[in-house]
């Protein structure tokens, strides 16, 4: 319970679909006068019972908040995956949260589900006992599909009902999809003598059947009767129109709240069986039903509204992979077509230097969720392309539940959530692998509205994605160029790096009689260590120097290795040269007291100031400074 309200959960899938839409609607409405809120976590796309490869778009089940949750409703067939049912399930037995399934049985969970056989049945009854046909065939789904193969059962025992002997070349797979029932449908058209019916196991099927066979000059229903199962939209605006069995999810709205406020109450839940309901069409010789007129304007809209959405979504999502800082990829996703959306991420993957997408799953962190996009408040601030508030965006703290009610975000989903219609959550994924969730609300049940929501999160992740593999592809070529243009050992430029680093900043220096200082410092007594204690020690003593060196100048200044163990600095503009080399070489003695090595390091460096004007020689500069670095070294070694 959460703010004095029931908290309900509805996990499925294609919420744009007028039906799961339709239900969502009646039992919105149902749970709001029962003190409820209602949060949707759905997929974009069915899992298609795909058990082996469940697509990171399904990380939206993981976030189900289920220490706060009263209770869970799962549409089994609209999500299509056992393995994902049974993880929220299990998930809800632990923290003792009641489930009911709809349109799924699991052992020990209360299920709500249409009678497909009953309603499967009156199709082949009407087809047998009132058209009289003597020649069915079957158009079946997957084998060994559980749905197809309870209507493989019922179409058998029909005919067996009725005096009609079934054999197996009475019966096709056409896996519920388009292709293999086209294949199958062609098969079946190659036989002397074809069927006088044919009963498909979805509407999907049954529609390509009737292609196929217009495209043979075969008349549906004079040549054969085609049926469908389901009561798919697409039914209604075929031709001719499709006799089928509507599985309008809304009838299961009503006992699916009743059921579900029953156990929350802990009172005795009986399983429910709902008939759906048979229409018969022309498909079949019966007379035309025709529900299109009322889809029709609603259909048209939807789809105009979509292609609009998807060109100027396309443009936000480019507007996001090619931002250079994370809080302008943010304030790029406001637009008036991202309104009512809260964006949700794992801080994780803007480790720069880390490529988030690919880091092995054993090595992936526990997801750190964090909001960088709040719709409402980007539209207050949108001269200032503000995401979110500062102290929001850089939240340090660390998110441990993992869940659409923690982290940072809370406040901003429940303050949605008490608006009194659903909220409702998709994963955002990339690259197969989920990094995140949107956060929609909206203040009515437009059908529009909900169609955009697979386009949006697409595009939110696309460009997250894309943001995050750009700035990694610069991050790499950063390192590169610095790799080609630094010295490995040292850090500092190398002569080619130095050229480069040189000539840019010349281009920023106004005053051609700007003072610029070179000083070069060599290692003392290099063969001496590297003969004694070995080459690894000598780098040692190099890179000393080197720390010395850049340590010691100012931060503006050009430090280059200049040869094995000769380095120098050139340092533009006003300086205390003097102060450098004496910190330097109290820098090498303050390394020789901690590092207690066998031997010391020492260097000696020499130093020229010069002017930038057309009269200036780098080169002559850099030889000079070399000739004052040998003078100190000759020094150095007469007073040893």
């Amino acid at each position: 319970m959460v703010n004095g309200k029931k908290l309900i959960a509805l996990c499925t899938s294609r919420i744009y679909d007028p039906q799961i839409h339709n239900f969502i609607k009646t039992l919105n409405e149902k749970l709001i006068g029962n003190d409820c809120m209602l949060f949707i976590f759905s997929t974009n796309s069915d899992i298609y019972w795909n058990e082996d490869d469940i697509p990171s778009e399904a990380y939206v089940f993981d976030l189900l908040p289920y220490e706060e949750l009263d209770g869970i409703l799962i549409m089994d067939e609209k999500i299509k995956s056992h393995t994902v049912s049974e993880k929220i399930i299990n998930r809800a037995k632990v923290n003792g949260v009641p489930v009911v399934v709809i349109d799924g049985s699991y052992t020990g969970v209360h299920s709500l589900r249409f009678n497909y056989a009953g309603g499967f049945e009156k199709v082949v009854r009407h087809l047998v006992e009132e058209h009289h046909v003597k020649r069915p065939h079957m158009m079946a789904g997957f084998k060994d599909n559980v749905f197809s193969e309870e209507r493989i059962e019922v179409f058998k025992k029909v005919l067996a009902e009725n005096g009609i002997a079934f054999d197996d070349s009475m019966l096709s797979y056409g896996n519920f999809w388009a292709d293999p029932t086209i294949s199958a449908t062609k098969e079946i058209l190659k036989r002397d003598i074809l069927p006088d019916a044919i009963v498909c196991a979805n509407d999907i099927m049954a529609l390509n059947v009737c292609d196929v066979l217009a495209q043979n000059n075969i008349s549906v229903p004079d040549d054969i009767i085609v049926t469908g199962f389901d009561g798919i939209d697409e039914v209604y605006f075929s031709n001719p129109l499709i006799t089928t069995v509507s599985c309008e999810t809304s009838l299961l709205t009503d006992a699916a709240v009743e059921m579900m406020l029953d156990l929350i109450q802990g009172k005795k839940v009986e399983d429910v069986l709902i008939m759906p309901r048979f229409i018969e069409n022309e498909s079949c010789g019966c007379k035309r039903q025709n529900f299109a007129a009322q889809m029709m304007a609603r259909i048209n809209y939807s789809f105009y509204r979509h292609q609009d959405d998807s060109r100027i979504l396309y443009e936000i999502a480019a507007r996001m992979e090619t931002s250079k800082t994370v809080w302008d990829m943010a304030a790029s996703i406001h637009d008036f077509k991202t309104f009512n959306h809260l964006c949700v991420v794992d801080k994780n993957c803007f480790v720069k230097d880390k490529y988030y997408f690919l880091i092995p799953k054993e090595e992936m962190k526990k997801r750190d969720l964090h909001l960088i996009n709040d719709a409402d408040y980007a539209e207050a601030h949108k001269e200032e392309r503000l995401p979110i508030p500062k102290e929001i965006f850089y939240d340090d703290t660390v998110n441990e539940k993992e869940n659409v009610l923690s982290g940072n975000y809370r406040r901003f989903v429940l303050e949605r959530a008490q608006k009194g219609y659903p909220v409702v959550f998709n994963a955002l994924d990339y690259m197969n692998r989920a990094f995140g969730f949107n956060c929609y609300y909206f203040d009515d049940y437009n059908i529009s509205n909900y169609s955009r929501l697979a386009t949006m999160s697409g595009a939110m992740s696309t460009g997250i994605g894309g943001f995050l593999n750009l700035r990694y592809q610069r991050y790499l070529l950063e390192k590169v160029n610095s790799m080609y243009n630094h010295d490995p050992l040292t850090g500092l430029y190398n002569r080619v790096g130095f050229d480069t680093a040189f000539k840019e900043r010349l281009k920023t220096i106004e005053n051609n009689e700007t003072p610029i200082t070179f000083i070069m410092s060599d290692l003392d007594g290099l063969k001496y260590i590297n003969d004694n204690y070995g080459h690894a020690e000598g780098d040692r003593a190099i890179a000393a120097v080197a720390d010395a060196l850049i340590n010691s100048c100012p931060k503006d200044a050009l430090c280059v290795r200049f040869g094995g163990d000769e380095m120098f600095s050139v340092i533009i503009g006003e300086c205390d040269v003097d102060g450098i080399v004496n910190n330097i070489n109290q820098t090498l003695i303050d390394f020789n007291n901690s590092s207690n090595l066998d031997y010391k390091v020492s260097s000696s460096s020499g130093y020229v100031i010069d002017k930038l004007d057309k009269n200036f020689d780098i080169q002559l500069a850099l030889k000079h400074a070399d000739l004052e670095m040998y003078k100190i070294k000759s020094k150095t070694h007469m007073a040893k």
